[in-house]
């Protein structure tokens, strides 16, 4: 069985020292082992039959890697501000098929990419155009690498420098520099180098990425049947640069490297920069570029694990500190309360759970608990806060005694669902059980009730075969 999403508090590295674009990250998080149809289906809810992925193997630079392309559906699709994204991501929390945790990833992402254009041509942000097929391009991008991000349980997120190209390209209104703009803006405090890292000897720069990326434009906001003329490098077009009509007397370098998407998704999914930090790696993916260039693999690595301190601290049946956060409230609307643990649980929370109380005046409330690992206290904190209206939260210190965890995968009458594999000290599995929000999906689509779903699912988990059987 391939494994799937692990528990809390996972780390994500992402090595961008080949450069980066959002297909590309998106493709080595594919390859980590998120799921592109589930992927699909996020897309689908957002922006039905508009566009569709597919995945190929490839061969770059001699590693192997994924390749996604991103295939546009629509002859005519509709150009969206800043705004209108916005509103779409928003309105479409509570819908089943859109996790908020990926909406919120791709809200603070289309943010950058947003503010970092908008920026530059001296524009209001939410003014900001994504036009055609560039609209939908980057949607799919950013939204899939957010659901893919998501998928593999990351909680946390680290990056190498990022190499950003050298030259200059034509874009619609003449020749800029590499990076173009928008990508120095959204690098601002992240380490970044010209050209690469380790230039390939005897051949030609070009333009590794080759992607059809879109740089946003900004444009006054007009009706939605406007016929505005649009700049080419905003319809989602490749530059033309690296040896390709670069104006004359100006060298080409090496192109570009780093696209808008690709670094926004970087500032937005990560927040520490550097090496690669203390990682146990348990996935490993390689998202390509579409150029093969000779003597360096045209790639974006990204290793998912678990950190050397969070490692340790899961050590069989060994105590494992964290914090307990702490709230009391008593005038949160009742309907509320299962969302506000959601949130919590999908921001990193270990835990989190509920409890009846009796306040002073004889004031019924509910105390909201979460436990976070150290170092998450003050984001959760946060996210408490802004949920439930408290204008406080508790913390203290705790000891777990804990059981190592591992997820796998089963399928059920054609529905995949998650297992939960829990082992002693010694490495033998003590408990097995299907991941309740699976079962209860896999219910309502197969028209079954929860409980019988449920008993298919220990049935089938029951006869899993671990490795060495």
């Amino acid at each position: 069985m391939a494994p799937t999403s692990s528990a809390p508090a996972r780390l994500a590295y992402i090595d961008a020292t080949a450069g980066i674009a959002g297909d590309m990250l998106l493709a080595a998080l594919i390859d980590a082992g998120a799921d592109l149809d589930g992927v699909q289906r996020v897309l689908d809810a957002l922006v039905p039959d508009s566009v569709r992925f597919t995945r190929s193997s490839v061969d770059r630079g001699g590693q192997r890697a994924v390749k996604i392309d991103v295939d546009v559906l629509v002859e005519d699709p509709p150009h969206r501000t800043w705004a209108s994204i916005r509103q779409l991501l928003e309105c479409s929390r509570g819908n089943a098929e859109v996790p908020a945790r990926t909406i919120d990833l791709s809200l603070a992402v289309f943010g950058r990419l947003a503010e970092a254009e908008g920026a530059t041509h001296g524009v209001p942000a939410d003014e900001v155009h994504f036009h055609e097929v560039g609209a939908l391009d980057s949607l799919a991008d950013v939204i899939g690498a957010c659901e893919a991000w998501r998928q593999l349980g990351i909680t946390e997120g680290a990056g190498s420098v990022i190499a950003v190209g050298s030259g200059r390209i034509r874009a619609a209104h003449g020749d800029i520099p590499v990076p173009v703009p928008a990508v120095a803006r959204l690098a601002l405090g992240w380490p970044t180098v010209a050209g690469e890292l380790l230039p390939p000897r005897g051949h030609a720069p070009s333009h590794d990425h080759d992607h059809a990326h879109p740089h946003p434009h900004p444009h006054p906001v007009e009706a939605p049947d406007s016929d505005a003329a649009l700049p080419a490098h905003a319809q989602g077009g490749p530059h033309e640069h690296g040896g390709r009509r670069v104006p004359a007397g100006v060298a080409p370098g090496i192109g570009e490297l780093a696209t808008p998407t690709g670094v926004a998704l970087l500032r937005g999914l990560t927040s520490t920069s550097g090496p690669q930090p203390s990682l146990l790696t348990e996935a490993l993916g390689v998202g390509a570029g579409t150029k093969d260039t000779p003597g360096r693999p045209n790639v974006v690595r990204v290793l998912v694990g678990r950190s050397g301190a969070a490692f340790a601290a899961d050590a069989h049946d060994t105590p494992a500190a964290a914090l307990q956060l702490e709230a009391n409230v008593d005038d949160l609307d009742p309907r509320l309360w299962p969302g506000v643990v959601d949130a919590l649980l999908e921001h990193g929370a270990l835990d989190a759970w509920l409890t009846p109380i009796i306040m002073k005046h004889g004031r019924p409330a509910v105390t909201v608990h979460a436990l976070v690992r150290e170092g998450a206290e003050t984001e959760l904190s946060a996210l408490l806060m802004d949920r439930t209206g408290s204008l406080g939260v508790r913390r203290h210190r705790v000891e777990r005694v804990i059981r190592t965890r591992e997820f796998t995968e089963i399928e059920v009458q054609g529905q995949r669902i998650a297992v939960k594999i829990a082992r002693d000290a010694g490495g033998a599995v003590v408990r097995r059980e299907p991941e309740f929000r699976d079962v209860v999906a896999a219910a309502r689509v197969l028209g079954v009730s929860e409980r019988a779903m449920l008993d298919l699912a220990k049935e089938s988990a029951t006869g899993l075969t671990e490795p060495g059987d």
